[in-house]
């Protein structure tokens, strides 16, 4: 365990110093890990937790699995978090790895896989590690819901630790807006109506107005439509990839840097997404019950080969200094990673039972190596 980690959850870290010359580092957090509820069953049907035991259980998958997961007597992956304890150390990790924000992407309060971030929000570290929200199109419902959905975001935002961007306004991702979305809002109109609400209620709540970023899927033209209809400043995405077989980690990063470029075509705002990894052959070998269309073993040679930690941070390094070179249309000063926790779909920056905190460590190491450059005079 490296010693600032063993700083952090021995003495504590306290906030991290604001840079506003510094471009920060977000991660995605999608949290599967939840307490199972009563009645789900290992290796069943009973809610995500349980699909990602199935997917990961594979021995050649198990060294995936986040750190608190465990193999049973029987020799059966178990995933029993969450707890405020599994949380703390996570923000431990995440602070000690140079990792300034978590996204989180909403779920209804009471959903269990709202978990993760009920216990942030609890934590007594959470000043550690700032959070945003990734709005998903449960975050809003109907038209009826809207003022709600509204609220609730707003709460979020005055949120301490919430994290800000261009001097000081709340950063929100919004993910996969689409014309379907759109219609059930009301058309154009309705959408613009919703999150115009949205920015007053922000405003009146003392906080500016957000900087929205859409994460969005297919062409970053389509993309950039989709943020003009909402009045979004930015571009970005959840995840990329391009289906290539077996294919190196290069080729992962190439796919990314690409994305950066068509965005920045289109004269939008760009938060560079940078990839952690892909690849599925988990969930392909153990389909989930959420994606009805995945067949068993349809698309198994479908995927990234993982990064050595060195190039995953050198990758992230990159995005980073892309976001630096361009401040006219980088304005808010962060890349953001797929991701956290995405271990069955090859996307993470957790500590597994494999390498434990390898990633974070290199990353560390990268921003570091970063900081001493510009202190010296030779950084952008």
């Amino acid at each position: 365990m490296c010693l600032a980690l063993v700083a952090c959850l021995v003495g504590g870290c306290g906030p991290q110093q604001p840079d506003r010359n510094r471009v920060t580092i977000g991660a995605i957090r999608w949290d599967a890990w939840h307490v199972p509820a009563a009645g789900e069953a290992h290796g069943g049907d009973g809610g995500p937790v349980r699909a990602m035991e199935a997917s990961l259980n594979p021995k050649r998958y198990r060294h995936r699995a986040p750190f608190f997961a465990r193999v049973d007597t029987n020799d059966v992956l178990r995933i029993d978090g969450y707890t405020q304890a599994i949380v703390d150390r996570e923000i431990a990790f995440a602070r000690a790895g140079g990792i300034d924000y978590w996204a989180f992407l909403l779920y209804d309060e009471d959903n269990v896989m709202s978990q993760g971030l009920a216990l942030y929000l609890k934590s007594g570290r959470r000043r550690d590690v700032n959070f945003c929200a990734i709005a998903s199109p449960g975050t809003f419902g109907p038209g009826a819901q809207w003022p709600e959905g509204i609220a609730r975001i707003v709460r979020l935002m005055r949120e301490p630790g919430y994290q800000t961007v261009c001097g000081g306004r709340p950063l929100l991702y919004v993910f996969r807006v689409d014309d379907k979305w759109i219609k059930a809002w009301g058309g154009p109109e309705g959408a613009r109506r919703l999150f115009d609400g949205l920015r007053s209620a922000s405003r009146e709540a003392g906080l500016g107005d957000p900087y929205m970023v859409t994460m969005q899927d297919g062409s970053a033209a389509e993309g950039k439509r989709m943020a003009d209809a909402i009045g979004a400043e930015a571009l970005s995405d959840y995840a990329r990839s391009r289906g290539e077989a077996g294919a190196p980690y290069s080729r992962l990063v190439e796919v990314a840097r690409e994305f950066w470029e068509e965005c920045a075509a289109t004269g939008s705002g760009v938060v560079p997404l940078a990839m952690a990894g892909w690849d599925r052959r988990p969930r392909v070998e153990h389909p989930v019950p959420w994606e009805p269309y995945q067949k068993p073993g349809v698309g198994l040679d479908k995927f990234y080969i993982a990064p050595t930690p060195e190039e995953l941070a050198a990758h992230i390094g990159e995005a980073m200094e892309w976001a630096e070179l361009r401040p006219a249309q980088c304005p808010a000063k962060t890349v953001i990673v797929y991701a956290w926790n995405e271990h069955d779909e090859g996307g993470w920056l957790c500590p597994d039972l494999g390498n434990g905190d390898a990633r974070l460590r290199a990353i560390r190491k990268m921003t570091e190596s970063r900081r001493r450059s510009r202190a010296s005079g030779g950084g952008h």
